[in-house]
């Protein structure tokens, strides 16, 4: 999928002088910034959502000690 994005200058500056000095392209450096980010963004809104139905209760929370009796780790 092509897409284009508007990069602040200093961005921009910093992309370029990683691509000269590395020699591999820009777009080599985005498609990796997008693939790491990606899951650290999925890691951090998941997590929202989950934290906003616990506080609505619409989430069952479980506590470790219970988890642990449950699993009977505690024997």
């Amino acid at each position: 999928m092509a897409t284009s994005i508007r990069l602040a200058a200093e961005i921009e500056k910093r992309l370029d002088f990683l691509a000269a000095h590395t020699g591999r392209t820009k777009a080599y450096y985005l498609r990796e910034i997008i693939e790491q980010g990606i899951e650290e963004l999925e890691d951090y809104y998941l997590a929202v959502d989950v934290l906003e139905r616990i506080r609505k209760k619409q989430e069952q929370v479980h506590s470790a000690a219970d988890v642990r009796k449950d699993l009977g780790l505690d024997d």
